[in-house]
């Protein structure tokens, strides 16, 4: 489960996870301990925006690399796969929260 949280937390750089002992805990949510947890929405939002930025920064890198301006062929690679590799954390993550919802709408009450 720590890698999860390690690709999560590059991911989303306002996570945080660590106590006073040193074990680990759950996420808190906001830049400083003790500050109120961020709306849901604005942290989908962030992530989503994450991973257009990187989606930018691979097709500018693949576009050197093809016109020649001095981009060399492992930056455009490295960029590429951190792209897709944030892709496709977020597509998971949405799978798992349609699964969700899935399962608390079949629920009976």
């Amino acid at each position: 489960m720590q890698p999860i949280t390690n690709m999560l937390a590059a991911a989303v750089p306002r996570v945080t996870g660590s106590n006073d002992s040193g074990a680990a805990s759950l996420p808190t949510w906001g830049s400083e301990p003790g500050a109120e947890p961020a709306p849901f929405s604005d942290l989908l939002q962030d992530a989503v925006g994450q991973v257009n930025q990187l989606e930018e920064q691979a097709s500018a890198a693949v576009t050197g690399l093809m016109s020649g301006t001095g981009v060399d062929v492992h930056e455009a690679m490295i960029a590429t796969q951190k792209a897709s590799m944030a892709f496709e954390l977020t597509l998971a993550v949405r799978n798992k929260a349609v699964q969700a919802y899935q399962s608390v709408i079949g629920m009976q009450f």
